[in-house]
């Protein structure tokens, strides 16, 4: 039996000065926690979904990743900051601590927030929305969880995106 446990985000976000636009996942898979940055699962679509809306290469390397967000004005953080969880579960979350976006917010021009799946959209309005007061746009996961999203599918909603960068 698995045992969930008290887990501290330690992935700094990917923002700057010129961010537009702020993607928020969940909370950080093992993989991505493994990898010691966002989206690290080899099976989640995040850098394919973005690399096609963004006419760019996909990026390998985190070095990589970083420099397409920002060359898009694109910052990317998660929703919870500590958190329970059960292995990568987002179901299993539990004793939330969240993530204090007004650090993107103060620094960066956002003018909109986009959440990426079903759990980091419930967990934001629950606990940033009062303290952002700017609602989020919810988008289908990028997650191989998600499998009844094909790639044509995620494309199709994620395009939202570029109506604000």
């Amino acid at each position: 039996m698995t045992h969930s446990i008290y887990t501290v985000h330690e992935i700094e976000p990917v923002y700057n000065e010129e961010s537009r636009i702020l993607i928020l996942g969940s909370f950080p898979s093992v993989k991505s926690r493994e990898a010691q940055f966002f989206y690290g699962h080899p099976q989640n679509r995040f850098w394919k979904v973005l690399s096609t809306l963004f006419h760019e290469p996909l990026p390998l390397t985190v070095e990589e990743k970083k420099a397409m967000l920002r060359s898009h004005h694109t910052a990317v953080w998660d929703v919870v900051a500590s958190c329970e969880i059960t292995g990568s579960s987002d179901s299993s979350i539990r004793n939330v601590v969240p993530a204090d976006l007004k650090r993107i917010t103060d620094a960066s021009p956002i003018r909109q927030i986009f959440t990426n799946g079903g759990t980091a959209d419930k967990l934001y309005k629950k606990y940033c929305l009062p303290q952002t007061q700017l609602p989020a746009i919810r988008l289908p996961s990028t997650s191989p969880a998600n499998a009844a999203w094909n790639m044509d599918r995620l494309l199709s909603e994620w395009t939202k995106i570029l109506n604000f960068l």
